[in-house]
Parts: C-alpha cells; structure tokens; sequence
C-alpha cells in the first residue's frame, strides 16, 4: 500500500522579467571600433544618449551606474589600444561606453526547478509552530545557461507554506579572488580538465607549494606573451580560467535573498550552475555552517563544487578532489560521522555510493552503496538531496528513472553510525508524476535537491517536469515506519 502523499497547492513559478546586466563582449577588434565610434561623439550626443538609458534602466536595476561603470573598466586595455587614455574619460563616456558592453539576461525564462530548502538562520520573531525556510533553485535562460536563485518561505502552525514573492531586483556578487591556492592539487585539477599537460609542467615549476591569483596570473601572462601559437595560448587561458573556480563572493546587505543569484562566473562553469544540494551542517564544536555542492558545466565537462557560507551573503566556492568527486549527486551529510565527513555520490551515472574523507574538498575511495532494484529505477538511481537525521536512522530522498524517462521519488534508510548499512528501502515510488505534473520543459520529471522535516512532516520541494516547483508532504513516522518494515531483500558490493 502506497503511503499517503499530501501535494501542496502552492507552486512557484519563474519570473520572466528578473533581470541581470551581464558584461558582454564580441570581440576584440570589435570592441575597439565601438570605442572609436563612442568616441568620435560630442559632449552633447553622449550625454543625449546615455541621460535616457540611465532613466530607462534604472527602473530594472539597483545602481546602474555601478554596472556601467564595472563593464566599461573590463574593457580597459580595448580603449587604450584604441589610442584613448582610460584615465581621461569623464564620467557620461565611460557610463556609455560601459552600456555597449552590458546586455540584460533573463535568468528564469526557460526553466525553474530542482528545488533545495534549509533552514533560514534568522528565525526570530516567530510564533511557536513557525518556521522560516529559505529554499534554491535552479533557474535556467537562454542558451539554456544555469543559475541558483532563492527565494524565502515560512510555514506556519497548520503546516502551510507560504513562498514570499521575490523582489524586483536581482543583484550579482562582488567577487574577490584572494584564495591560496595548493599546487599539487591545483595541477591535479587542471589534469582532469584535460588542459594541455606541457603547459601544466611549466606553470607547475614556477609555482611554490601555495600560491595566490595575482602570482599565477603574472606567470601566466607572461609564459602567453612569448607564445606564438593561439591554440597553446588557450591552454595558458584555460589554467587562469580554472583558478577562477577558486573565489569568494559577497553580496550588498541590502539585498533580500531573492534578489541575490549565484550566476556562473569562470569559464569552466560558463553553460550553468546546476543542481545546488544546500545542508545545514553542525560542526563538531556546535557551530552551524550551510554548504551546498553543485555541478559547474562548461558545455562538454563537468566540475563538482563545494560552496559554503554562514549568512547567505557572503560564500566561498572551491572544487572538489578526488576519484569520488566525478560525475553529479554529491550531497554531504549534516555532521561528521565517526570523526570523519561523510558524502554520498553517483560516480557512474547510475548507482549511489558513500565516501569518506578528512578534509572537505578531497574525496576518494567511493564504496557502492545502492543499486536498481525495482522498475521505476531501473535506469538509474540517485540521491536528492543530503540525508536527514531521525532516531531510526539516515533518511534518504532519492529519484529513479524508469521506463519512458520518467522520474519517480523513493526513499531509503541508513544505519546512524554506518550508513553502508541499508536498513529498508521502499519498493514503490514516494511521489509519481501526475497528469498535471508531467508537462512540461522535460516532461515526465519530478526531481528534488533537498528536503526538511518540521513538526513530524517531511516537506519535499520538487521541480515539475522543470516548468515551476511545488511541495509535497508525508507524516514523517509513517515514512520511517514502512522503511523498518520494508522487505526488499538489499546487498551491497565494496
């Protein structure tokens, strides 16, 4: 018998008219005839022009100028090299000369889906039986390019949700590369991006063992003005392109979280931040941090990482290392488990498996924990999201694709103190795309990055066939009581 699913009325819907500026550029020699033409303009045409764009766009941005400003030094030796001194611009030049260079990006007008939810740190000023969640999502636009978005939700003493509508600006981090960068693991990386392996043992010898951005970008750019041919000078780009997947981010104290969106910033993530899987991680000490893993993609390879943040307005990202940071479905566990980080993957694309590691962005040695059993997942099963702690055990949300690609959501328990231990899994799905649900961008889809239990209910965010996300619930000791009685027959291979 099927336990009884509870679908929420609420759904959230992307928001076609949340816009970003991005920086845009068409080339060098382009951008230099654009300076030129911007230049050749009198005081009076430039300040004609650029008076209504600022009052137009002002409107969709908070601080336009700002961004202006930003794009138009990106594009600083493009207007020396046109023979102009940057230094010299006034300040309604370089406001024009910036809007040449910035395009509006329409992060959430395709897809809206794969949703993660946490706890929001600040829960003050609620009522008992509140609670104030903040929830992920992955937002696609054009070009089918990835973001994570949030947005924020409370629940209340009778168990509805309510998604607080977002706001009218959406902001972009600053960002600050100031990491100290390991070689050995650095060059480790570049290996597995497949970056020209000669390249890697020059930079390596000019490397020290710990190394900062403004150090690795000097010897790159000198290595590239010595280098004639333009395919050996993109495998010097590719070394500072991967180094930018080492950065810090932080965003204005004036931002309500559903203005803020984690946009790819390096090359090697340039076609999409994908599948965020945010956990409220208790460290040893007691202190509260929240992570997230997700998937860089540059259009042929993919990247895990580790994102990591304490406010939600300022986060470190960094890649993951190891033989067990391959392919997607990383997801941490909330706390260390026997002295030790624990995380779940899917190296192979088709089974789950469970690591182990001292330190936080080095996995390896995977251990196959789960394998299809049943035919909604004969094709592949996966995890959505970290596991969640019970007295019974380690729940795990997960999703099988069967027949027809059809995404189904199950769950299975784990041993507290070894979850290589199994302790049940349900042979029947948890949720199953329904007639309404099954439209869509990807039909036949429901998928989830991450789930809570409140108040004896497991709350399930999950993307409809990636057109908007809604809710399911489930009595949280009915759930765990069908796991313990489960009998499935389960063997694991190491």
């Amino acid at each position: 018998m099927r336990l009884l699913i509870e679908r929420k009325p609420v759904k959230v819907y992307p928001d076609p008219k949340r816009v970003i500026a991005r920086f845009f550029f068409n080339g060098e020699d382009r951008a230099q005839e654009v300076v030129k033409q911007v230049m050749a303009l009198s005081d009076k045409d430039v300040f004609g022009l650029i008076s209504p764009l600022l009052q137009e766009y002002s409107k969709r941005h908070r601080n336009i100028t700002k961004i202006l400003t930003r794009h138009c030094k990106k594009v600083k030796d493009c207007i020396e090299r046109a023979g102009y001194d940057f230094e010299e611009l006034d300040k309604y030049q370089m406001l024009l000369l910036g809007s040449y260079f910035t395009h509006e990006y329409s992060i959430e007008s395709a897809a809206f889906f794969n949703p993660s939810v946490i706890e929001d740190p600040d829960q003050s000023d609620l009522v008992e039986g509140e609670r104030r969640l903040i929830i992920s999502f992955r937002a696609v636009g054009e070009g089918h390019i990835s973001s994570v978005v949030f947005r924020r939700a409370m629940i209340d003493r009778n168990h509805n949700i309510t998604v607080i509508p977002a706001g009218n600006y959406i902001d972009e981090a600053e960002v600050v590369k100031n990491a100290i960068y390991n070689k050995k693991l650095f060059l480790k990386k570049a290996a597995e991006s497949r970056i020209d392996i000669d390249v890697l043992d020059e930079v390596g010898t000019k490397l020290n063992d710990k190394f900062d951005y403004a150090t690795l970008r000097k010897i790159i750019l000198d290595s590239k003005s010595v280098q004639e041919d333009d395919l050996k000078k993109l495998q010097y780009d590719k070394v500072l392109w991967l180094s930018d997947t080492y950065h810090e981010i932080s965003f204005s104290r004036d931002t309500d979280i559903s203005d803020r969106v984690l946009f790819p910033i390096s090359e090697f993530e340039r076609k999409g931040i994908e599948d965020a899987r945010f956990v409220r991680f208790v460290k040893d000490d007691g202190s509260v941090i929240f992570y997230a893993t997700y998937t860089a993609f540059d259009g042929a390879m993919i990247m895990p990482k580790l994102l990591q943040t304490t406010d939600f307005y300022d986060f470190k990202i960094s890649p993951l290392h190891g033989v067990g940071a391959q392919n997607k479905n990383l997801a941490l566990f909330p706390r260390k488990i026997n002295g030790k980080y624990a995380m779940m993957s899917r190296i192979d694309g088709w089974n789950n498996y469970l690591m182990y590691s001292d330190k936080l962005t080095v996995w390896d040695n995977p251990v196959k924990l789960q394998a299809p059993l049943f035919p909604w997942e004969f094709i592949q099963i996966g995890n959505c999201g970290s596991p969640i702690e019970t007295e019974a055990g380690w729940l795990l949300i997960t999703h099988g694709v069967g027949p027809m690609r059809r995404y189904c959501l199950g769950a299975s328990l784990f041993n507290l103190d070894d979850p290589s231990i199994e302790i049940g899994r349900l042979n029947e799905p948890l949720v199953i795309p329904n007639t309404d649900e099954r439209e869509g961008y990807v039909p036949n889809v429901l998928y989830s990055c991450g789930a809570i239990i409140h108040d004896g209910e497991l709350i399930i965010p999950y993307g409809l066939s990636d057109y908007c996300s809604s809710f399911a619930t489930v009595k949280i000791e009915l759930l765990l009581e069908k796991l313990k009685s489960s009998s499935c027959v389960i063997k694991h291979e190491s």
